[in-house]
Formats: C-alpha cells, structure tokens, sequence
C-alpha cells in the first residue's frame, strides 16, 4: 500500500482537522449550483459533533433494525429512507416486509435522534466548506452498514475496494461517515484509507467521530477489510441538487 500516514487515530480527540485538497474536475460534468457546490475540496475529521453517548444510541438503531436480517456475507446495510435491509443474498423492504411490526422495533425518539445528529453533521460540513447548509440536501443512499470478517457472498459484500463517490453516485458532492463503534476495540482491519497519490491517509473509527469530504475524484478512498469483530457506521451522503434530495426517514 505505500507510504501511510494516520489522519486520526483512535485515541485522538479531535476538534476539528481539516486538510484541504484540490478539486478534480468530477464536478464540471455535472450542474454547478452556486454557493454549494465544491469550490474549496478536502477532507475533514471532528469527534466534537456526536458525543460517544449519542453514537452508542444510534448503534442500537441499526442493531435493532439490522437484527431483523443481515446480509449472509460479510456486509449487511439498512437504510432508514428507502426501507432497503440487507436479508442472505438479497434486499428487502423493511417497511413492506415487516409492516405494523416496525412500531415495536424503532420509536419516535430514534427517529428524532437520526434526525438532530443528521442536521449536526449538515451543518459542520456547510461551516468547514464556507456553504449554505439550507443549499444541501440529504441524497440516497443514506445508509447504516454493519462489516465483519465472513466471506464475501455477492458483489455487495465487497466493500473494500478503491472508488470515488462522484462516480459512483452522481448526485454526492460532500459525504460524510459517523462511527458507531472503536477501531481495535470492537473490531480489527476496517479503517477507512484515503488513497493519494503520495500516500494513503487513514481514519481509525471511533464511536461518535465523524469523517466527512467532498465526493470527487480528489477523495479516491477506500474501507480495509474488516479482520476481527464487528464494525458499525452509517454513510450520510448530501447532494446540491434538489431534485436528488430526500426526506427525513418517518416511521
């Protein structure tokens, strides 16, 4: 892998720590929306937005959720929004499947919780970028992903390798992941690797730290493979673009 460097390591407690990269050019193929759009590119890391505490709730959301079917690989996602939920080799739809019974599985309260952490990471990225946060909007996927150390079973298993979000999502302008869970502690492998030209620049999770950058080619990045235990995050994902904005998850 070359020469890596550790941008946050899990003993930090970090405030803020920003690093500024140049933009790719990713974003001219796509309509610039002006006070949004990435002008000023990098990537950021603060554990001073989400106590530890509030992350801890937020994993018992996506364990409550998740217990309900998993993936038979080593990947399982939910994603609150679309109701998608990873079950052996497929998808299904939380809602649709389990119907009446998802009152019994998540409250109000989790839903606000996903909410206020959603609007505070909005809000960090807007101030670190010199942007509107009212001119992002949350884009799918939004997801909570849960990795451990069994085989890949089908192509969605494999999330460890190299892409761009710009690319592979066309609506993503900035992304942002919030740990739910202790690199070294709760699992091994999984730290999320940053790969410049260089060098890899790596971030070891922490429950409650959040990692976020601008989507394009400029963040080429990828997830080590998880080695040992269990690690859990949820990817928030905003886009510009109000037509690929989504709502708020409702229960």
């Amino acid at each position: 892998d070359g020469v890596t460097e550790v941008l946050a390591h899990r003993s930090d407690n970090l405030r803020d720590k920003f690093i500024e990269v140049p933009c790719s050019e990713d974003y001219d193929s796509h309509k610039r929306f002006e006070g949004c759009t990435p002008r000023k590119c990098g990537r950021g890391v603060t554990d001073a937005v989400i106590t530890r505490e509030e992350a801890e709730r937020i994993r018992r959301i996506a364990e409550r959720g998740l217990s309900l079917g998993g993936s038979d690989g080593g990947a399982s996602i939910l994603d609150l929004h679309s109701g998608a939920l990873s079950l052996g080799k497929h998808f299904v739809n939380l809602y649709r499947y389990f119907g009446d019974k998802i009152q019994d599985i998540f409250t109000e309260e989790d839903f606000a919780l996903y909410r206020d952490v959603r609007q505070r990471i909005q809000h960090r990225i807007a101030q670190v970028f010199g942007i509107s946060s009212s001119a992002m909007y949350l884009t799918k996927p939004t997801f909570f992903s849960r990795m451990n150390s069994t085989g890949a079973k089908t192509t969605h298993d494999e999330y460890w390798h190299p892409h761009v979000d710009k690319v592979t999502y066309g609506s993503f302008d900035y992304t942002s992941l919030l740990y739910l869970s202790d690199y070294s502690e709760d699992f091994g492998g999984g730290r999320f690797v940053f790969m410049d030209a260089d060098s890899n620049k790596t971030v070891e999770p922490r429950a409650g730290r959040v990692s976020f950058f601008t989507s394009g080619s400029e963040n080429l990045h990828r997830v080590e493979k998880v080695q040992w235990g269990t690690r859990f995050a949820i990817t928030i994902s905003f886009t510009c673009d109000p037509e690929h904005g989504i709502g708020n998850p409702l229960l």
